[in-house]
């Protein structure tokens, strides 16, 4: 297969795991069902908790986290590629990760990832987010390899930071992974600005699950689920309900756009002003 359909499942998910998965796996369904054969996720796919302390309780550890048993179960059972934006996976007594896992369509786990930049600011409306009291931050950027070619792996205020896109393309990302839960403030200034500007900086596709909505504990996440191709034209787009958008994905183009501009190949080292 040199081409393939792509997915976003776009989710509003609340603080009932068991829920989470259940709403989750239907919409994986009806994305396998329209075809897609790579089918990502938001951040926070099991759990969009009151705060940090609320998710630490009812996070558990890879080995028994209860989401890992049912998403590994349907990728095999679809025989899909199946990217969990992220899960709460506890690795201390104080602290989670925030973990993206690539699932085969053999129902094993083909990549982790840990969010290695965490959320901590203060917003202009009296919002406040502390990500890294809870959270503990990644160390290692990684890039995924599929039946397509390499995929970077990255979640949400990731996108913020460009050099992690770039390492990813020079190690052969096609594609990269942006699930997220962005704040409508953010989301309205720079959701599609950035996802635009990894996918033109890279001649790479970006493909970006989002939270969407108002959540049963308040919070309200942007929405706008974007499958981005590597010129920076948005393939789909979804509005702020949950639901599925696909896109037909052809790794070819990025051959092609980082041939037209090979920035890839022209960046230089500098010495600092």
């Amino acid at each position: 297969m040199n081409t393939f359909k792509a997915a976003c499942v776009q989710l509003r998910s609340g603080e009932d795991v068991a829920t989470n998965i259940k709403t989750a796996s239907q919409f994986i369904r009806e994305a396998a069902g329209a075809g897609a054969h790579f089918i990502a996720t938001p951040e926070n796919t099991t759990l969009m908790a009151a705060d940090g302390g609320a998710k630490l309780a009812q996070s558990c550890d890879e080995a028994h986290d209860p989401a890992l048993p049912a998403f590994t179960a349907l990728a095999r059972e679809l025989g899909v590629w199946l990217s969990i934006g992220s899960l709460a996976i506890k690795v201390s007594d104080s602290k989670t990760a925030n973990r993206s896992f690539l699932i085969g369509p053999d129902g094993a786990v083909a990549a982790r990832y840990s969010k290695i930049h965490l959320f901590d600011v203060d917003l202009a409306g009296g919002e406040s987010y502390r990500e890294s009291k809870t959270v503990e931050g990644g160390a290692r950027a990684v890039v995924a390899k599929t039946p397509w070619g390499g995929i970077g792996l990255s979640v949400c205020y990731d996108l913020r930071f460009a050099n992690l896109y770039r390492a990813m393309a020079k190690a052969g990302a096609f594609a990269f992974t942006v699930p997220s839960a962005f704040t409508v403030p953010t989301g309205q200034a720079h959701w599609q600005v950035l996802l635009r500007a990894r996918a033109i900086e890279n001649g790479a596709f970006v493909i970006a699950a989002a939270q969407g909505g108002s959540h049963e504990n308040g919070r309200k996440t942007y929405g706008h689920s974007l499958i981005v191709d590597p010129w920076g034209t948005i393939l789909a787009e979804a509005g702020t309900e949950p639901g599925v958008i696909t896109a037909e994905i052809d790794p070819a183009l990025s051959r092609e756009v980082r041939a037209k501009i090979p920035s890839l190949q022209h960046d230089r080292n500098f010495d600092g002003p």
